[in-house]
């Protein structure tokens, strides 16, 4: 299973792991068809910031609706030219490291999220975005910096504890991982996310054991019966 696909808590990838940034994802209603299409062929003559036809919040509009139709390209360049416009535009950075981060271009990706970490004033999820991203790049050291340094900044953040969990128990790093999940999550999820590390890395037997101690605490916990019905 892709790990740029699951987080492999009770959340997908893209609703976990960019949590709290809701108001990073506007509606795109208020931009019709006509008025994208025409930012499209007008974006192609804009090389200017100082007189630009269009407003950053415009351009950004045109983006989500780029995304919505899965024009990526469009999107990315309709983000860019919002920064050229407002170079502190948070919302055009948070899309820009989405998309580079889905399409695996993680230098670019990282760079979008650090700016992104400043213009937010070093908000701990911001941390818990640009550390999975570096750890998808395969920069572990800086992944766990970036985890570390969020964590510092907002100790009960879900977003920095579950992420540096599942890192550190992808590691092996078992006690540490259990020690981050325990800070913000019920005891039955701390099972229920290390059987998940255990399936994805082929250890069906040590998976089953978790995924069991999670439904003896909590036997309602629907994902962790499919998940060992799966394994039996």
């Amino acid at each position: 299973m892709s790990r740029l696909k699951t987080l492999l808590f009770t959340f997908s990838f893209f609703a976990f792991y960019l949590t709290g940034c809701a108001q990073h994802q506007a509606g795109i209603s208020n931009v019709s068809t006509d008025n994208a299409n025409a930012l499209n062929a007008e974006h192609s003559k804009f090389d200017k910031a100082d007189d630009p036809p269009f407003t950053a919040a415009t351009h950004f509009a045109a983006g989500q609706l780029a995304e919505s139709q899965e024009a990526i390209a469009s999107a990315v360049a309709h983000y860019q030219a919002a920064l050229k416009i407002d170079p502190h535009h948070q919302a055009s950075l948070f899309r820009l490291g989405i998309l580079y981060t889905k399409q695996k271009s993680f230098t670019r990706a990282a760079d979008a999220w650090k700016q992104y970490v400043k213009e937010s004033n070093y908000d701990p999820t911001a941390y818990a975005n640009l550390g999975f991203c570096y750890e998808l790049a395969g920069h572990n050291d800086d992944a766990e910096k970036s985890y570390q340094a969020g964590i510092t900044r907002d100790h009960n953040n879900a977003a920095c504890r579950v992420n540096y969990g599942l890192f550190l128990a992808r590691a092996g790093r078992t006690d540490e991982a259990t020690a981050q999940f325990k800070a913000v999550l019920p005891e039955a999820q701390v099972h229920y996310n290390l059987g998940s590390i255990y399936e994805q890395q082929g250890k069906r037997e040590q998976a089953k054991i978790e995924f069991r101690q999670a439904l003896q605490i909590d036997a309602n916990l629907t994902d962790a019966k499919t998940r060992l019905a799966a394994l039996d």
